[in-house]
């Protein structure tokens, strides 16, 4: 499925109103912006490890500059090893200070189409702290050795200081797969990461391959693109996932902890999935899970679609868990099929920093720290309050740009694909332009691609709305 690109006049976009809606902060404090100054000129740590002969790059959407994760991969006698370098927060923010005081109001960085909302000063998250190529740079240095198989056997963390040889987009490295020139650093990247999502699969982890819908900016205006997910995502992912199976390992294993953490799915949901195949026509043998059901599907078929549209219900309800003892009743994310914890994201979501606190302090033996401990009950709520923040923000940007780019064009009929069909009412995909939007009247079918009509494109409510079209010969 190829991009599909439709611009936008930027006048005619008021981010900066949704800005003011959600009321999202436009600068640091006077003294927050004074400590993060001061930890980039002067942080220090003559216990780190040297590790910047590691041959690390790293991997991002085109342009980002708070690079969190840098890697390398080797092939090893029994398998395989990966370097996986964190931004290291620790060495920047002073507990209880005014930066964390800030971070914690924060939660994680906000992303809009005209600039983000950082969860730390740009002069950490885009500077200091980054891991930028050729800077020295802190790092939480993970060393996970897997099997010829993908399947951990050992993993560890301890503080270093790395230097990230090369900054690369998806884009850049898929083609650069395609072309058999790949850096050195990532030529076992496929292999590893297609063993571990086979094992993925095994274990029962869902993935939906569900295209995303972008917004991004075009010389004056603004562009909605539509992107699939590349095979470099997915590898990419797989590292990320590894890295927070280890950690939550870590976690469980030292009886304290936070895991990322989500129910397995109701009985009842796993019934309508299998109603909703059949209503779609797509073959599920009993035998099969649904993880491997939607791992085999083609992502490009109306009938996937509209599965992976029913199949998040699987994936309701997911949440912090903390512990400071024994473990938790609840230890497993379901949509992963296994313990996991957020750790290699510290610049842009908050938990992250004192998951890496926790690993770090397991695996040199030495005891949590306890402003870690004292914070950990606050986490949760926090997190919860910033997710839904950024959920919010995301949709109205969307909504926004989908009602401006349609508003000169109701009356006017397109192909869509029923993503979900309830009552009287359906979601449906527009794949040209690409939009996402209420259908209402009719009996649509999941699956199904039908002609509508668009009725209302209204860009200060941010609201689209479609009909199915009728015409002379369906009479």
């Amino acid at each position: 499925m190829p991009d599909v690109v439709v611009r936008a006049n930027s006048d005619r976009i008021g981010f900066t109103s949704i800005r003011d809606e959600f009321a999202l902060p436009t600068n640091f404090p006077p003294a927050v912006l004074a400590e993060a100054e001061s930890a980039a000129d002067a942080w220090r740590d003559a216990d780190r490890e040297d590790a910047t002969g590691l041959p690390l790059v790293t991997i991002d959407p085109p342009g980002a500059k708070d690079l969190d994760q840098a890697m390398a991969v080797e092939r090893t006698a029994h398998g395989y090893r990966v370097h996986y370098a964190i931004a290291d927060l620790g060495a920047f923010v002073t507990p209880g200070g005014a930066l964390d005081r800030e971070v914690r109001r924060r939660g994680q960085t906000i992303y809009l189409p005209d600039g983000n909302v950082p969860l730390h000063p740009t002069v950490l998250s885009e500077g200091a702290a980054s891991l930028l190529p050729g800077q020295v740079t802190p790092a939480a240095l993970w060393t996970l050795d897997c099997d010829s198989d993908g399947a951990l056997e050992h993993a560890n963390v301890r503080r270093a200081l790395v230097r990230s040889q090369a900054r690369f987009d998806y884009d850049t490295v898929q083609a650069a797969f395609a072309q058999g020139s790949a850096h050195p650093s990532i030529q076992q990247l496929p292999v590893i990461g297609r063993l571990r999502r086979a094992r993925a699969i095994e274990r029962g982890a869902v993935e939906l391959q569900l295209p995303d819908q972008d917004v991004e900016p075009d010389g004056a205006g603004w562009r909605l693109v539509l992107r699939p997910r590349t095979d470099v995502d997915a590898w990419n992912a797989e590292i990320s996932l590894l890295t927070g199976m280890a950690a939550a390992e870590l976690m469980l294993a030292a009886g304290v902890g936070i895991l990322r953490t989500l129910p397995d799915p109701e009985n009842g949901a796993v019934k309508w999935l299998r109603r909703s195949a059949r209503s779609l026509g797509i073959a599920w043998p009993r035998a099969m899970s649904a993880a491997q059901l939607l791992a085999g599907l083609d992502p490009d078929r109306p009938e996937a679609l509209a599965l992976y549209a029913d199949a998040t219900r699987l994936l309701r309800g997911a949440g912090y868990t903390v512990f400071d003892g024994a473990a938790p009743e609840l230890t497993t994310h379901a949509g992963i099929a296994a313990p996991y914890a957020h750790v290699t994201a510290p610049l842009r979501r908050l938990v992250d920093r004192f998951g890496a606190e926790i690993c770090l302090a397991v695996a040199a033996g030495r005891e949590v720290p306890d402003w870690v401990r004292a914070a950990l009950p606050e986490l949760p709520e926090l997190m919860a309050g910033s997710d839904t923040l950024a959920a919010r923000v995301d949709k109205a940007c969307l909504d926004q740009t989908e009602a401006w780019v349609l508003a000169d064009r109701i009356g006017q009929e397109f192909d869509a694909i029923v993503l979900r069909s309830e009552g009287n009412a359906a979601d449906v995909f527009l794949p040209d332009p690409p939009v996402i939007a209420k259908c209402a009247g009719g009996d649509l079918s999941e699956g199904e691609t039908v002609r509508v009509r668009l009725t209302q494109a209204d860009a200060d409510a941010r609201k689209v709305v479609f009909e199915p079209a009728v015409h002379e010969e369906d009479h």
